[in-house]
């Protein structure tokens, strides 16, 4: 067999190793909310619209801003551990936590006045007085959210999936009966639905803690907790965090504006129940290619990071093909029953037959789906978040939304155009992001991500320099601490399940760039 084939099969062995549980670790983690829901839907119909109305309005509002802002570590924290900087991920881990724990204070002062914001915005008085309810006692739900994110980036760069499996699966489990012990046994209704989401979260930050504080996994990347450090990391983290927020941010908020322009329809009820149903649908199936696309950011973050950028090309490549494949099988056995898919969120025959309508648009829209996702994990993995949020703003703002508000309201298509622009959005965002991908200078990217860990490590190295020579008998415990194996190429799909990949040479695979650093550090 042909060597280049067997590289693309070993790469496809480790991704898909990985791959698989990161997504179960999505789902799980998302299920807390669903499963709060389903639970609070036996309550009534009130619960159940306030419910609702509060978590799209905390997911806006703040969800995804700490969703997006963690989505900086896959760059830096992935970068470093490919350049061997192990202490790095423990300093930026702090640093995000810290950061996004500060960011949820303005976002809890918003969601003490939920009731008053949704009702300025036309809602129901008694749905706006449950949310609120449901809202405020989300708010410790926030900061342990903030955490698990952080923490979740800390584990994903170095492939460590399985613990983060193992503590997702377990809150879940105890999830389920908490939950429903709160809301029906103690009376508590939807409040009880919100402390569960919370205790829940805290639950697995509490066991990731554990894990990442005494697993001999993360000895080479656990560090001390030092407020300068964390200070002079901000400007790093904040560097790709502003656009790594603004990137989800504009791409979630996208489907949240077609939802309120379904009800500005003809028989508002029906169009946003049938667009409700199929954005239900695509977002269940987009945490398969968004932990596809996880790993791929991971992958090229590492590579890039470890100055291999032949290697980060191929796990391009590898997870474009495994999310095309997975791209069409779903949508094919979605257009397959499409007949039936609505019977599973509805009984009115209306509206199960516009969502075999819907379907085949639907099925498109799972395959652009799928590319943007990991092609958004490429991007986050090579440091692009400036130039993704400029083709998110672009594509969903200035074209995607636009063309659904003409086919919807102009051209009569109602919830089909709206969809149908939606979609038409996405495919732009997957051609631009394709087209900068093709045409991207992978050596030009690892001389840069290189650049910036060697730039890093230089100033540690000046800094530690300038405290030895103000005491000089503290520089030879820090040498020491920084002592840490080295490895080989990237973390083995090996380490997951709890083997040490082999020891390798850094100087032997960068000797041109090690030796431009030491002379850096000697001028």
């Amino acid at each position: 067999m042909d060597r280049k084939w067997i590289v693309s099969l070993k790469e496809l062995k480790k991704i898909g190793c990985i791959a698989a549980p990161m997504v179960a670790v999505t789902v799980l983690q998302h299920l807390l909310q669903v499963v709060s829901i389903m639970m609070v839907g036996h309550l009534g119909e009130l619960s159940l619209s306030g419910v609702s109305i509060a978590t799209s309005f905390t997911i806006v509002t703040g969800f995804c801003f700490l969703f997006g802002m963690s989505g900086a570590l896959e760059t830096i924290c992935g970068q470093a551990y490919g350049a061997e900087q192990y202490q790095s991920l423990g300093t930026y881990t702090y640093c995000a936590i810290i950061n996004l724990v500060l960011v949820c204070f303005p976002i809890s002062v918003l969601w003490v006045f939920t009731d008053k914001i949704l009702i300025l915005v036309g809602q129901d008085h008694s749905i706006s007085h449950v949310a609120h309810r449901y809202a405020l006692f989300l708010i410790p739900a926030l900061f342990g959210y903030a955490i698990l994110q952080a923490m979740v980036r800390y584990f994903q760069t170095q492939s460590l999936i399985l613990p983060m499996l193992f503590t997702s699966l377990v809150a879940l489990c105890f999830h389920v009966p908490f939950c429903w012990t709160l809301v029906f046994k103690l009376g508590l209704g939807t409040i009880g639905a919100a402390i569960s989401i919370a205790l829940s979260t805290w639950l697995n930050v509490i066991w990731l803690g554990f894990y990442m504080k005494y697993s001999s996994k993360c000895d080479k990347t656990r560090s001390a907790l030092s407020i300068k450090d964390v200070i002079k990391s901000s400007r790093v983290f904040f560097r790709f965090a502003v656009p790594s927020a603004a990137m989800v941010c504009l791409e979630w908020w996208a489907s949240e504006v077609l939802i309120f322009l379904s009800g500005l329809l003809p028989n508002p009820k029906l169009e946003t129940s049938v667009l409700s149903i199929c954005f239900s649908f695509t977002y269940l199936h987009y945490f398969i290619p968004y932990g596809i696309g996880a790993i791929g950011s991971t992958r090229v973050a590492n590579e890039l990071g470890a100055g291999n950028p032949e290697a980060a090309k191929l796990s391009v490549l590898v997870v474009t093909v495994i999310a095309v494949v997975e791209a069409v099988i779903v949508s094919t056995t979605l257009f397959f029953c499409r007949h039936v898919l609505g019977y599973a969120f509805s009984s009115e025959k209306e509206v199960v037959n516009r969502v075999a309508d819907m379907v085949p648009i639907m099925s498109v829209a799972v395959i652009t789906d799928c590319l943007q996702a990991v092609l958004s994990g490429v991007a986050r993995g090579c440091g692009w978040q400036n130039t993704a949020a400029l083709v998110n703003l672009g594509a969903y703002y200035l074209f995607g939304a636009p063309l659904a508000a003409v086919l919807a309201f102009v051209l009569h298509f109602k919830a089909k155009g709206l969809l149908i622009g939606l979609t038409s959005g996405v495919a732009l965002q997957v051609i631009v992001f394709g087209l900068i991908t093709i045409f991207t200078n992978w050596q030009k990217q690892a001389s840069r991500a290189r650049k910036r860990m060697l730039e890093e490590d230089a100033n540690k190295e000046t800094e530690q320099r300038s405290l030895r020579n103000k005491h000089p008998g503290r520089g030879v415990k820090e040498q020491q601490q920084k002592m840490v194996p080295n490895r080989t190429d990237f973390p083995s799909w090996k380490r997951c399940w709890g083997t040490e990949a082999k020891n390798g040479s850094k100087q032997d695979r960068f000797p041109i760039l090690e030796q431009v650093s030491r002379n850096g550090s000697k001028n």
